[in-house]
């Protein structure tokens, strides 16, 4: 057991040392989102490669912590009144993921040749662990549908802050943090109170609680107008390096080789997801005047985590995008079981009307 230990710590040591390279060449590129993409992609390639790194114990709750308070911080009394404002558009972008999930699960079943209940938790963006859970109680092949998870997440994480970047699509919205220089002595305050709201959601039992219990706290201390620190920029820097060396530990060398149609059909069903998003708010973006990349980064099927520390990076509205994806995994994850059993019930009548007059 000792000799396992300390070469699990050998590997968790390699994994940040590669992942602190990767986030410094990627910065020094200029690429988007340099600190979670550089350690997601070089970490995914070498554990594809058949390296064993491992993730930081505890490191993926830590990036959570950083990014959920520094995301706390945006939400003063103005742009509460901005979200009351915009409270359709932010129902229509997350009520419209229950229909995309829904899409992506019929394409996944058809073509993917797995039986409905995994489709359907696959197809649902979701929380990755939430859909996980309710899959194992409905009978889903779990390791099949965190599979579909971690590929659509790598792939959105991947894609849009390129497509944003490339596209000149970033950097024109007025949001701002209440707190934009660090304050040592109020950090404690602001310590407190995002690991108050951690110990609170843990206690309830509610998903994402390192995300969802700092923004929750930190968030009502600033609507509050309490005068708070920010985040020193290192600090929301190693976040994204903790949470982009999580994501890419995600796979591994038998990762694509398990089922590879299955995963090709995820892909193709997340690039389709993508599209349909992206037509849907240009359309509504003809109503509010909202611009488009935000838009598109609230109502994606990234995690979101990823998409509200993405739309802080760009400049874009944090507010809007993180408001939008906490409703979106609340809607998915409370509505997700009476939603299959009506999915399995539908695709049960499908099957029996098109089998029924086979002799």
């Amino acid at each position: 057991m000792p000799k396992y230990s300390l070469r699990q710590a050998a590997w968790t040591a390699a994994a940040l040392v590669v992942a602190a390279l990767a986030g410094w060449a990627a910065a020094a590129a200029h690429l988007p989102l340099p600190w979670m993409l550089g350690p997601l992609f070089s970490i995914a390639i070498l554990r594809v490669a058949g390296l064993p790194l491992r993730a930081l114990p505890g490191g993926r709750q830590a990036g959570q912590w950083a990014i959920g308070t520094a995301l706390g911080l945006y939400f003063t009394p103005a742009v509460l009144g901005e979200l009351g404002r915009h409270t359709p558009a932010i129902l229509l972008m997350a009520g419209s993921a229950v229909v995309f999930g829904l899409i992506a699960a019929r394409l996944l079943e058809r073509w993917g040749q797995v039986a409905p209940a995994t489709a359907f938790f696959a197809g649902l963006p979701g929380g990755a662990s939430e859909m996980v859970v309710l899959a194992e109680r409905h009978g889903g092949q779990i390791d099949r549908i965190a599979a579909a998870h971690a590929l659509r997440v790598m792939l959105v994480v991947s894609i849009i802050p390129f497509a944003l970047h490339h596209g000149a699509r970033e950097g024109h919205e007025t949001f701002r943090a209440l707190a934009g220089a660090v304050d040592w002595l109020r950090f404690p305050l602001l310590l407190a109170a995002s690991l108050a709201g951690v110990a609170l959601f843990a206690t309830l039992r509610i998903a994402n609680a390192w995300v969802l219990g700092p923004l929750l706290c930190v968030g009502g201390l600033t609507a509050a107008n309490l005068p708070l620190t920010s985040l020193p920029g290192w600090l929301v820097n190693g976040g994204q390096l903790l949470l982009g060396t999580a994501l890419g530990t995600r796979f591994s060398p038998s990762f694509f080789r398990a089922a590879p149609r299955f995963l090709s059909v995820s892909a193709g069903a997340t690039a389709l997801t993508l599209a349909l998003c992206a037509l849907f708010v240009g359309a509504i973006g003809w109503l509010i005047p909202i611009p488009f990349a935000s838009l598109l980064l609230a109502s994606s099927p990234g995690g979101m985590a990823e998409m509200s520390i993405t739309a802080r990076e760009m400049h874009l509205s944090v507010p809007l995008v993180t408001a939008t994806h906490v409703l979106r995994v609340v809607l998915l994850t409370a509505c997700a079981p009476l939603l299959c059993r009506y999915y399995l019930a539908w695709r049960g009548k499908r099957s029996i009307t098109t089998t029924g007059d086979k002799p």
